[in-house]
């Protein structure tokens, strides 16, 4: 497995990130099995980085994830935990509270404290703010993350789900670069491209993550916008890059992410060890800027004007 620093910062990820969201599943005994099995695989594949978030199977990939820790003395330390909190789901804390986001301090200082306990683990890697709060202090979030910090509870932060000009602001009230922006990117939403966010990560030294990095070909993209007609040209651009590159048309999905000069960092989601270790192989491809705009533009349905 390749590796690459995260933003300005010490923290060394795995090219590949695992996403934990999906290890619960319906959190009978065989799911949850099936979840541990899918962590187990990511470890022996080589991904080192592994992320969180409170909210993920309520709380119960968090507890998951800890009994692989378990399993095995001092592998906590060779691993990247990466957290997120901020959000608020309909009827927390209180009866009748609206779904809405929170990064007030008592919120993410009870988060961490939270995750920490269900994670078995004294220190998060990485935390992030799972989007953003319409109505955040960006000091009084600085001084919160100070306060992690100092503990011993949080080593660096960052954000997700954040325009540039969000990000812009934050920063300028943190002492430390945040490391990265965690978005979706996918050939179902290129917002990233367009909205100045991966030029963002360029020119600040930032790293984006990606989530849902397979939306619209392995999976459905949530609240799809693309045409029957797109649809079919990406697919049969990638079913040609497929046979190019000798490798599954959801490899060279991977590699289109890969090739941007951001060094996007792909989360791979499935629970199936087979997939999370037939992913890597999209770390091998020599793609071709080329085919990167072939898929731009089947995807687009159009030529760049």
């Amino acid at each position: 497995m390749k590796t690459t620093p995260l933003g300005k910062g010490d923290l060394v990820s795995s090219r590949l990130v695992y996403g934990c969201m999906r290890i619960a599943g319906d959190q009978s005994p065989e799911d949850r099995l099936k979840g541990k099995d899918a962590i187990r695989a990511a470890i022996a594949e080589g991904y080192t980085h592994f992320d969180h978030a409170d909210i993920y199977g309520g709380g119960a990939c968090e507890s998951i994830f800890a009994e692989v820790l378990a399993e095995t003395p001092g592998l906590r330390e060779n691993l990247l935990v990466t957290g997120k909190c901020g959000i608020r789901l309909p009827g927390q804390p209180r009866a009748g509270c609206p779904k809405r986001y929170d990064f007030s301090r008592e919120h993410i200082l009870g988060s961490v404290e939270d995750s920490l306990r269900r994670l078995g683990t004294d220190y998060m890697d990485l935390l992030l703010l799972h989007r953003p709060d319409f109505l955040f202090n960006p000091a009084d979030v600085a001084e919160t993350f100070r306060m992690l910090q100092a503990s011993g509870k949080v080593r660096r932060f960052g954000v997700s789900n954040f325009r540039p000009s969000q990000l812009s602001m934050l920063q300028a009230f943190c002492d430390e670069p945040l490391l990265v922006n965690q978005v979706e990117i996918n050939i179902h939403r290129i917002d990233a491209l367009n909205d100045g966010t991966l030029d963002q990560c360029l020119q600040e030294h930032i790293t984006p993550m990606a989530w849902c990095p397979l939306a619209g070909i392995a999976y459905p993209a949530w609240g799809n916008t693309l045409t029957e007609s797109q649809s079919a040209m990406i697919h049969a651009e990638l079913a040609l890059q497929g046979d190019k590159y000798e490798a599954e048309p959801w490899i060279v999905m991977l590699a289109w992410l890969l090739r941007h000069p951001a060094r996007i960092v792909p989360i791979i989601g499935s629970t199936r060890p087979d997939r999370i270790r037939a992913a890597k192989q999209s770390l091998e491809l020599d793609y071709g800027a080329e085919d990167w705009y072939r898929l731009l533009q089947a995807r687009n349905g159009e030529e760049l004007a």
